[in-house]
């Protein structure tokens, strides 16, 4: 009778650590394939957006004169 509950226990032992470790193994592939769905999707967002057009600022001379009263500077 001793050996018949050492034989269930090692047994149920075993058992708990083999679904232990298909279940880490599950999640590993999971997060995974998560990471690899997201980075993909960035990748291809990333291609879809519309490049920046640089502007050029209209860049007149600076205007400065004195009317008399004082110096007019005109940004």
């Amino acid at each position: 009778m001793q050996n018949v509950r050492a034989l269930f226990i090692i047994v149920s032992a075993i058992a708990v650590l083999a679904v232990a470790a298909l279940l880490t193994a599950s999640l590993t592939v999971a997060f995974a394939g998560i990471l690899a769905v997201l980075s993909i999707g960035r990748a291809v967002s990333a291609r879809l957006k519309p490049v920046p057009v640089r502007a050029k600022a209209n860049k007149q001379p600076m205007r400065i004169w004195n009317d008399g009263r004082g110096t007019i500077i005109d940004l």
